[in-house]
């Protein structure tokens, strides 16, 4: 199937974008996030895409980065999220948001994206957590740390934890894990405390 779209932008709407590849332009149903940030017409994009076939339609699922196509396909994997409904959820939460979420099984978070009820957050949690590593938490993004920096799971444990205490304090997903990052990667000797990756993430985001 088309594996990614090299062309130029022609249209933009809030959920599809029509990509001219060699003259043949393609409509490809994107998220609200993707829609935010993708270039202006005219200009020259590559999008990776996600084929779906059914009886009586051939459609396109366009991303950005391959992090967001491979979360998308993690989503869709789920039973009772079809692809809409995993372009909707990336809409207002980010791949980052979602691990972090699913792997602190945090199902109201995930209960506040368009069409995912209680019943379906939980459904998320426990068909995706065994399927996302808290390396992954790591490596997101081209942050600072990267999972061959093989942290012991002393490290991984006490990182999570911060995490999950920061969450707890009302702090979102995404801005307590980009602090706990901040602070191990400024000084990794204080990976395997807890509390001190606490306090100092607190005063990050003070």
């Amino acid at each position: 199937m088309i594996a990614y779209l090299n062309g130029t932008v022609e249209l933009i709407e809030a959920d599809n974008v029509v990509i001219d590849v060699n003259g043949v332009g393609y409509n490809v149903m994107i998220s609200g996030s993707t829609a935010d940030k993708m270039p202006g017409i005219g200009s020259n994009v590559k999008i990776y895409t996600y084929t779906c076939v059914r009886e009586d339609a051939f459609n396109l699922f366009g991303f950005l980065t391959r992090d967001e196509l491979s979360f998308f396909k993690l989503l869709i994997s789920v039973s009772g999220i079809g692809p809409k409904g995993g372009l909707s959820i990336l809409s207002v939460m980010s791949p980052d948001d979602l691990r972090f979420a699913i792997l602190a099984g945090d199902s109201k978070a995930l209960a506040k994206a368009p069409g995912v009820g209680k019943k379906t957050a939980e459904r998320l949690v426990l068909e995706l957590h065994d399927k996302i590593s808290s390396d992954d938490l790591i490596s997101l993004g081209g942050g600072e740390i990267s999972a061959s920096d093989n942290l012991s799971d002393t490290s991984s444990s006490a990182r999570d934890e911060a995490v999950a205490a920061l969450a707890a304090l009302g702090y979102s997903s995404g801005d307590a894990l980009k602090a706990v990052r901040k602070v191990i990667s400024s000084d990794p000797k204080v990976s395997d405390d807890t509390e001190t990756i606490l306090k100092l993430a607190l005063k990050e985001l003070f």
